[in-house]
């Protein structure tokens, strides 16, 4: 018997409400943790890291994870944001909390402008196209003095406060961080269980039979683009208040921001809901910790433990953290019950 269109909308309202009560209990347990350490400052900058790559691979795994567009391109939407913010900051003195509304805006006009025509390319071309504009995006912000400061950058002045976004204590950084998490799972579980988040689901499991079914395939993808940029570009502008200092190697770096996105999410478990902040709460500690100690005996040796865990991700968690850990219970479940 067919569902009536109010009795489908009644259930994606409860589904997201039962996913906003799992955040908030997630919130929690994350909010007790930065208690715990408030008076450490080390761990709090690792807490604060962690919530925000959580928030960007969420907002990545939109598009990467939901609709199967490997996207490496986002550092781009990433620099966008942060150097939005920071030159409106620095020449116009504008409130980096108001200025979060251009560089969302000016992230998701760029990532709809640029997958115009990217999107026409399938699999592994996709991914090659958006790391070229990740590159070529570098080189222009290395020779832009006026927007991007060239390879000196633009440094931020401190002045604190809360209308500044700036803060003496490593605690509202975490907090602030957290915050951003939790904007980001919301939008997350709301385009997961919306009419959207079903579209981008069957155009990554098939776009041709999607396109059959009466979808309009550019558009869908278009808007989960558009989404996912936005909130990467409010990342970056978070990132160059807590950081002070934007340059092209620290914003635009393959490895270190545009491919992280999607290691954190692939290593979590990509389209999974909370896949990405298992994947950071795992490699962004680890990656401090190994950072500290093996790296400053053994030069590279934090990359190599690094690699290796990867490379194991890859061979023996193949769905991922939390897929793995679904269909294990999902096992157990039907062994014992």
């Amino acid at each position: 018997m067919a569902v009536s269109a109010p009795r489908r909308a009644a259930e994606g309202i409860t589904t997201f409400a039962a996913e906003a009560l799992r955040i908030a209990a997630i919130l929690v347990v994350l909010l007790a943790l930065i208690w715990l350490y408030r008076r450490d400052p080390f761990t709090l900058n690792i807490l604060a890291y962690t919530f925000l790559f959580a928030s960007l691979a969420s907002a990545w795994n939109i598009i990467g994870g939901f609709g199967g567009q490997f996207s490496l391109g986002h550092g781009v939407f990433f620099a966008i944001g942060a150097y939005v913010t920071a030159n409106l900051y620095i020449h116009l003195g504008l409130s980096p909390w108001i200025s979060l509304i251009p560089a969302a805006g000016l992230a998701a006009g760029a990532a709809v402008l640029v997958s115009w025509p990217t999107f026409r390319l399938k699999g592994p071309f996709f991914a090659i196209a958006t790391m070229a504009l990740n590159e070529v995006a570098f080189v222009l912000a290395n020779y832009s003095d006026t927007l991007t400061g060239g390879p000196r950058g633009l440094s931020v002045p401190f002045k604190a406060g809360l209308a500044n976004m700036i803060f003496a204590s490593r605690l509202s950084y975490a907090l602030l961080m957290l915050g951003f998490l939790a904007v980001c799972l919301l939008v997350c579980a709301y385009a997961y269980r919306s009419r959207l988040g079903y579209y981008l689901q069957a155009v990554q499991i098939d776009e041709d039979a999607a396109r059959a079914a009466g979808i309009r395939v550019l558009r869908v993808k278009l808007t989960g683009m558009a989404m996912s940029a936005a909130l990467t570009g409010i990342g970056g502008a978070i990132f160059a208040m807590y950081l002070r200092f934007v340059d092209p190697p620290t914003l635009l770096s393959l490895p270190d921001v545009g491919v992280k996105f999607a290691l954190i999410a692939l290593i979590g478990g990509v389209g999974m809901l909370y896949g990405p902040l298992a994947g950071a709460l795992l490699i962004v500690p680890l990656e401090f910790q190994l950072r500290a100690g093996l790296g400053a005996s053994v030069p590279g040796g934090n990359l190599l433990v690094l690699g290796v865990i990867l490379v194991l991700c890859a061979l023996f968690l193949k769905r991922g953290i939390v897929g793995t850990a679904v269909m294990l219970w999902d096992r157990a479940r039907r062994r014992f019950w």
